[in-house]
């Protein structure tokens, strides 16, 4: 049986955890806390005595492929980029969540619609922590949701307390607070990894994932470390001063929207320096594993691309129409929703690739690794 003891040697030593946390939060919530994460979310013994050596905490790492086929089974999971339903360009019908909103602000009026419907009890998510900083939150109000709606510096919405590093443990580490308070309904938002460790624990029937309702898996072009020299050189980079950003977000390029109103874009490679390590060798674009899957890529400004997955995606998605959701349904609705869908195949086929290449270089530093994409 391997151990968290092998996930630092074929996970963590390569540079390849993703932070996601799963493997710290099934062994806080279930056995005897063996594990913790340090301050920049990278998990770590605490007390590897407590450790009973059950094995899951490798099962369940996104890096571990043991269970793809699980995973993909109960997912419903197909090539080239998971399962697709239905593709849809929407917005928010509440004008006061797409003004604070990334793009459409889809996310968040279906999980204000979900809540007020009763389907929920709260949703795991992140809320605003300081200047482009987020920090986890379970949310359990109409407020806490609309609270926590914003922007974010990419599209993965995850970092680690006050500090400069922008990373993605931090929604898993909710768990915790949900299982205190004994919610059964929660929705959560979380990017491709984070998305992927949840299906895991679920395939495996491991508690608290049974109280993941909803996974809502947002587009993810990378993770970056946002700290003060970066926040200069991309200032550097685009002509201006981070003083004066109001918001950014991520769509084919970088857009920055500074306060005066103006808008500085920048193409995603002139980002790669701020990349974190491990990002460079994840396939998933699209958060292939969940319920429905959100993004700015292929929708006009103000609007959000929608990948409904799964039958119960579906119909949330069509509850909250029109009430809570609109869709852009004018003239070539069709056609500009299978473009949208091509553009994320083609972002997705992209990073699948760029991840396989990465992958050859890093097996032969590290022989022995096994990962499919």
């Amino acid at each position: 049986m391997k151990t968290f003891t092998n996930l630092i040697e074929e996970v963590q030593k390569p540079g390849l955890c993703h932070r996601c946390g799963g493997c710290v939060t099934f062994c806080t919530a279930v056995n005897y806390g063996a594990l913790e994460l340090d301050g920049e979310g990278k998990p770590r013994y605490a007390d590897e005595a407590k450790c009973i050596e059950c094995g899951l905490c490798h099962s369940i790492c996104p890096e571990i492929d043991e269970l793809d086929a699980e995973t993909r089974k109960s997912s419903g999971w197909k090539a080239p980029i998971g399962r697709v339903i239905e593709t849809s360009i929407a917005r928010a019908t509440d004008s006061k969540i797409r003004k604070k909103a990334t793009d459409g602000g889809v996310v968040t009026a279906l999980l204000v619609h979900l809540l007020k419907r009763g389907r929920i009890d709260g949703a795991i998510v992140t809320k605003p922590a300081g200047p482009f900083q987020r920090l986890p939150f379970l949310a359990e109000s109409e407020k806490d949701i609309l609270d926590a709606a914003g922007f974010s510096f990419d599209t993965s919405h995850g970092m680690t307390s006050y500090s400069d590093y922008y990373l993605t443990y931090s929604q898993i580490k909710e768990f915790d607070p949900l299982i205190k308070k004994g919610l059964q309904r929660v929705a959560f938002v979380g990017t491709p990894c984070q998305i992927k460790a949840v299906r895991r624990m679920q395939a495996l029937g491991i508690i608290p994932s049974d109280s993941i309702k909803f996974c809502l898996g947002l587009f993810c072009s990378g993770n970056f470390v946002f700290g003060k020299k970066e926040q200069e050189k991309i200032g550097q980079i685009g002509g201006f001063k981070f003083k004066d950003v109001k918001k950014i977000n991520i769509k084919e390029e970088l857009i920055v929207h500074l306060k005066g109103g103006q808008e500085k874009t920048m193409m995603l490679e002139e980002l790669e320096f701020m990349k974190r390590f491990a990002c460079y060798f994840c396939p998933d674009y699209a958060a292939e594993y969940a319920d429905i899957s959100f993004g700015g890529i292929g929708s006009e400004n103000g609007w959000t691309t929608v990948i409904t997955r799964t039958p119960v995606g579906r119909a949330i998605f069509a509850d909250a129409r029109p009430k809570a959701i609109e869709e852009n349904r004018t003239k070539g609705f069709p056609k500009r929703t299978a473009q949208a869908l091509k553009m994320v195949k083609t972002w997705s086929a992209r990073k699948k690739d760029t991840a396989a290449q990465n992958r050859k270089v890093l097996d032969r530093k590290f022989p022995g690794l096994k990962k499919d994409s």
